[in-house]
């Protein structure tokens, strides 16, 4: 069985916490943009390394975003 993990909506709320756009969430997570952007919007599953570089970027650790911890 396959686990599907969908980050958008805690992604966009620790963004907005940090009052981030999502070009400077991009650019200090070293994303595009558009990644970004598709993964608040839940129209893709990030790779874990994704995963961590967003956390970095946020100053959480990764289970935050991947199983809504705090």
């Amino acid at each position: 069985m396959q686990i599907v993990v969908y980050v958008g909506n805690k992604l966009k709320t620790l963004r907005m916490e940090q009052a981030l756009t999502q070009k400077e969430l991009a650019t200090k997570a070293g994303l595009a943009h558009n990644t970004v952007a598709r993964l608040e919007r839940n129209e893709t599953e990030p790779h874990m390394s994704t995963v961590r570089k967003l956390a970095n970027a946020l100053d959480v650790v990764p289970a935050v975003l991947v199983k809504g911890d705090t």
